[in-house]
């Protein structure tokens, strides 16, 4: 099953990202490969209980590859890391199939308390550069995370979140596709729709006190009551 799921991290490696020529290529110099490799091998030593040789090995492939992922972090199939220096994913972190991860993304936790405190991850999720998942919250199937969002809630199922802190501004994706989960630009901006709303309403205000300010107009003069004056 480990290989098995391997082969399918480096098939999708090759699909996704256009500058990998061939699998060869991609395993060989793929630090997100590299990291997943050597987080399956960790994870399976920290379920059989051996933690400290598990955390060793995540600290090594922290070293040589800069990504960081906890041994007891569940990470399911098909996961893209691209580039990925500076990403961190915490050990109550859980990843769904078919998920696309920039660089610099955190899943992190909040609080010291043991026990679930990182985020669980859908399946086909788009996490943008820069991004911060913080808390013991699902982020549903189908979401993309926009780059330097500052995710603190849960998130639907089929929505694109944006902004610190993260809010919806569209519902109901389609099922992403893995050329949408590489898509990190066509996403809406809630701070030109916000400055959009503003306007609008500002000039229905500015016509309003135009209407009540201006004097009547085209009204016919007053009849002279002498006109022999």
């Amino acid at each position: 099953m480990l290989f098995k799921n391997l082969g399918y991290d480096l098939k999708t490696i090759v699909e996704r990202d256009p500058a990998a020529r061939n699998r060869l290529e991609a395993a060989l110099l793929y630090p997100g490969f590299h990291a997943i490799i050597m987080h399956r091998l960790a994870h399976i030593l920290h379920r059989a209980g051996l933690k400290f040789l598990a955390r060793s090995l995540s600290q090594f492939s922290r070293w040589w590859t800069g990504i960081e992922i906890h041994p007891g972090a569940v990470i399911g199939r098909g996961l893209f890391i691209d580039h990925g220096m500076g990403v961190v994913i915490g050990e109550t972190a859980e990843i769904g199939d078919n998920c696309t991860i920039y660089h610099g993304v955190t899943l992190g936790g909040t609080g010291k308390h043991r026990g679930k405190r990182h985020p669980t991850i859908g399946n086909n999720v788009m996490i943008g550069t820069g991004a911060k998942v913080l808390g013991p919250f699902r982020v549903g199937n189908n979401v993309m995370i926009g780059a330097g969002s500052v995710v603190l809630s849960e998130v639907e199922d089929d929505c694109t979140v944006i902004g610190i802190p993260a809010r919806v501004v569209r519902k109901r994706n389609r099922r992403l596709t893995p050329c949408d989960t590489m898509d990190q630009v066509h996403i809406p901006d809630p701070l030109s729709q916000e400055i959009c709303k503003l306007k609008i309403r500002l000039d229905q205000i500015e016509a309003e006190i135009r209407r009540r300010h201006e004097p009547p107009g085209n009204e016919p003069a007053p009849a002279d009551p002498d006109p022999n004056k």
